[in-house]
């Protein structure tokens, strides 16, 4: 693997990391790795955990984000497998389980976090802390939106995942796309680098190579046409612009656009299915 950028924890911590290429599988690797992810999560900036509106920034997240639950859901009414039951990796505060249990879902959830699951827990959903707890069980879709790139021993996670599904299942991956212009924009100050958080960094390439072994194909790719906004906010404010909410939308604006014709977008949803 070969240097690819230098960049450092906008978020949280402010140390140093390295992103390297995989040419392999066309994909970043964060270097150093801790082994103890815990405490750079342990932040009121970590948004998808303390459900914190305290900044302008986490208001219009979550005025977002409820408009992305309702998209979340269609996407799996919308497949062919009739799908009743579903689990949620990195389930957060429980938010989009309780979107797909008001739709007639079974639900299911697992978040390591246990302020999240306590927080969940207020809302009437309860999560479990690891894969483990489900081991035994069955599901016609298992989603993660933007949570695989924070699995450790990745290859042995995707096995796990695939091995829960029931035979006509269905995954759906939303992860961030560092093919996207607003990375190549932002460079070492793009926010969904999001290191050390962020220990994976995908392509589509990367995403079909690492399920191919797995007997998992894509048959499809949703664009997140609302994270090019919300990640190019982040990004201008680690640069330090005052004026980033201007920067952002022209920023977001164009990435969108240019995407149309690249299919390169800021972050992408991966429907993936059990090879015939």
């Amino acid at each position: 693997m070969k240097l690819f950028l230098k960049t450092k924890d906008h978020a949280v911590s402010g140390e140093p990391f390295e992103l390297y290429l995989d040419e392999q599988l066309d994909m970043l690797v964060t270097k150093p790795q801790p082994h103890n992810l815990a405490p750079y999560y342990e932040s009121e900036d970590y948004i998808s955990h303390t459900d914190s509106k305290s900044s302008f920034t986490d208001r219009l997240y979550h005025r977002v984000k409820g408009i992305n639950l309702k998209n979340k859901v269609q996407i799996i009414e919308n497949q062919k497998n009739n799908t009743k039951n579903l689990l949620d990796l990195g389930a957060g505060t429980g938010d989009f389980l309780i979107a797909a249990q008001n739709s007639g879902f079974q639900v299911s959830g697992v978040e390591p976090s246990s302020k999240a699951r306590k927080l969940a827990e207020q809302k009437g959903i309860q999560l479990s802390s690891s894969l483990e707890d489900v081991s035994g069980q069955k599901f016609q879709a298992i989603t993660l939106w933007h949570v695989l790139e924070h699995l450790p021993n990745l290859d042995d996670q995707i096995k796990t995942l695939v091995n829960l599904l029931e035979e006509n299942g269905i995954l759906v991956i939303a992860v961030p796309n560092f093919k996207s212009y607003d990375a190549k924009h932002y460079k070492t100050h793009w926010a969904a680098y999001d290191v050390p958080r962020h220990l994976w960094h995908f392509s589509k390439k990367s995403i079909s190579k690492l399920f191919e072994p797995h007997q998992m194909e894509v048959v499809k790719i949703r664009p997140m046409w609302f994270d090019a906004f919300y990640v190019s906010m982040l990004s201008e404010k680690y640069r330090g612009n005052k004026l980033y909410l201007i920067s952002a939308f022209l920023v977001g604006l164009w990435s969108n656009f240019k995407a149309i014709f690249t299919k390169e977008h800021s972050s992408l949803i991966y429907i993936l299915e059990k090879k015939k």
